[in-house]
């Protein structure tokens, strides 16, 4: 089967990861997958980098005097690649991609991977309604939006969480004992964990404060201690140190400093398998929850924020309300009980390689949320979505 994969994006957020990733895993699976996506942007470049072919389209644009050369250029590719199956992981375009597939007898796929809802007209009805062959959702909550508000069909609705690669990120006791000598933490330190680019809405500055009330609360002699993985973004590292000195547990870099920052890492599953807790705090969006599913295939037991994805990835029970710092300090006081680590270790482990047992609208509960499983799940779609435009089935 021959994909395209369109990745309109600039950078290289979690959906420009879901599109690069599935081309990865799809033509390493012998179905050859080219990504197409603008000029000099950090998708193609990592596109190129795994050695994938790559495509050039200035597919954003909206001024109308530049749509005839937009269609040159998508009519070229077609010709040359033959797709079987377009998938757009982004809105923009789609239309141009719709009115192109019966002339080039592919099906038309639209993933969303976005947190934004989508808009409930007339347009927006048709394309995913009528245009598209099959519509996938990374999360449940989006499944239901496109069931409920834009009437897609059933039949055409499927919800995939993406997957992780489990030869990279899994347990590692060697990268556990370098990457806390380097992180200057000891080896029996209670380490909570946080993943992500310091952005205000991965609930850092709330993280802290959760920290400084389970702190208060602990029994244990050696108090928890929290690692950012993360460098500057929108936040910076001395912003993580004005919050931690707010929050009365001092500045970094002071001995035994409560905040560490690692800074950026070339392999963050060393510095995640450092962790006793892994922590996503965010306050919105994990429409993809990339980090949640690398923490728990490292084996680290994670807790999370409701947002998202993240009540199809972990239990109610695991969960607690973005912003909550009440909330979140008291799972992250569990950590003190060695039994409920590894209680929750367990749960993290089945939900990566067996699934969930959650009904979603189109989802696929068993296989679990591995990279094969996740190619396994969306070649399904796809060949669904060809019987759908009563072509060839691959």
């Amino acid at each position: 089967m021959r994909t395209l994969q369109v990745v309109n994006v600039r950078w290289y957020n979690a959906t420009a990861w879901y599109g690069v990733t599935l081309a990865r895993i799809l033509s390493e699976a012998g179905h050859p997958s080219l990504v197409v996506g603008l000029a000099d942007t950090a998708p193609l470049r990592e596109a190129a980098r795994m050695g994938l072919e790559c495509a050039e389209l200035a597919l954003n644009h909206t001024t109308p005097l530049r749509f005839p050369g937009l269609i040159r250029g998508m009519t070229t590719l077609l010709e040359q690649f033959r797709p079987d199956v377009v998938n757009c992981h982004r809105g923009e375009s789609f239309l141009l991609w719709a009115l192109l597939k019966r002339r080039f007898n592919f099906a038309l796929v639209r993933t969303r991977g976005d947190q934004r809802p989508p808009k409930n007209n007339f347009p927006n009805r048709w394309l995913h309604r009528r245009a598209a062959d099959a519509v996938v959702s990374t999360n449940s909550r989006m499944s239901r939006r496109f069931l409920t508000e834009l009437g897609v069909p059933a039949d055409r609705l499927f919800t995939i969480l993406g997957g992780v690669d489990t030869s990279r990120f899994c347990p590692s006791p060697e990268s556990r004992e370098q990457a806390r000598n380097r992180f200057g933490l000891a080896s029996d330190d209670v380490v909570l964990g946080i993943v992500g680019r310091m952005d205000e809405v991965k609930g850092i500055r709330e993280t802290i404060h959760a920290l400084a009330q389970t702190r208060k609360a602990w029994q244990g002699k050696k108090k928890p201690r929290l690692l950012v993985i993360g460098f500057d973004s929108q936040y910076s590292t001395e912003d993580v140190n004005l919050w931690s000195q707010d929050a009365g547990l001092g500045p970094l870099g002071a001995p035994d400093a409560p905040v560490l920052v690692s800074g950026r890492v070339e392999r963050p599953e060393d510095a995640i398998n450092a962790l006793d807790l892994g922590v996503l705090a965010s306050l919105g969006s994990e429409t993809i929850a990339r980090a949640a599913l690398e923490i728990m295939a490292c084996g680290v037991p994670l807790i999370g924020s409701s947002v998202g994805v993240m009540p199809d990835i972990l239990p109610d029970s695991l969960l607690f309300s973005p912003g909550d710092i009440a909330g979140m300090s008291a799972l992250m006081s569990c950590a003190q009980e060695p039994s409920w680590l590894e209680a929750t270790r367990g749960i993290c482990r089945e939900r990566i390689f067996a699934g969930t047992a959650e009904s979603v609208p189109g989802a696929y509960p068993v296989g679990g949320l591995t990279l094969e499983n996740f190619r396994t799940q969306t070649l399904d779609v796809y060949r669904r979505a060809l019987a759908c435009a009563d072509l060839p089935v691959c």
